[in-house]
């Protein structure tokens, strides 16, 4: 197959704690495997909290990106953010987080294939269920909303985290996983994903 090493781009994501709980695990593999993406790590642990904590501590612009998008978000809305530092900010929505991961069991798994990570991002949905459209895993199968999150001070239900960007899957899957946890096979499927001129398929 032509080219093949150079479209496996990898990416990571976790069922969190509220995925578990409702039973979804497998209508999210479900939705990526029939994609075309493979499964190749696959983990349920509880997450400690320092483990959450690196989690979201892997990238060093994180608060800043947070807490400006968190102020925005509020003005948007008509609303006054409780206070416009964007780190300030951006901290408090961190230990929420913290509390979630942390909570319960989790799935963590690692997906690999052609634009694994926009591919996952697409079919997942917005991070805010309630602007996800239908189709999407968050637009099917939950109701959640940065507001009722905010009334609650408790962080998002949106069922799955999915890495953002090639270079945030690079840093986050060695969080999650070692090399040797991670494995290297062929699907038959692979043959018409990725064989340029699907001269395999007539004998």
């Amino acid at each position: 197959m032509q080219n093949y090493d150079k479209k496996q781009e990898r990416t990571l994501v976790i069922v969190k704690p509220d995925g578990v709980q409702r039973s979804l695990i497998g209508e999210v593999i479900k939705r990526y495997e029939q994609c075309g993406l493979k499964l190749v790590a696959l983990k349920m642990v509880i997450p400690s909290r320092d483990q959450a904590l690196k989690h979201y501590s892997v990238d060093p612009e994180w608060a800043l990106k947070t807490g400006t998008k968190s102020i925005e978000a509020w003005k948007a809305k008509g609303l006054t953010p409780p206070t416009n530092d964007p780190i300030e900010l951006a901290e408090g929505v961190r230990k929420t987080l913290l509390d979630f991961l942390s909570s319960g069991p989790v799935v963590a798994m690692v997906w690999q294939g052609m634009h694994a990570v926009g591919v996952i991002r697409k079919i997942t949905g917005s991070t805010e269920p309630l602007s996800s459209v239908p189709g999407t895993i968050r637009g099917d199968y939950t109701i959640d909303s940065y507001s009722a999150a905010d009334s609650d001070k408790r962080s998002v239900r949106n069922i799955i985290h999915a890495s953002g960007t090639v270079a945030e899957a690079n840093n986050e899957i060695p969080l999650w996983f070692n090399k040797n946890e991670i494995l290297n096979y062929r699907l038959v499927a692979e043959e018409i994903l990725y064989d340029a001129n699907l001269d395999g398929i007539l004998e």
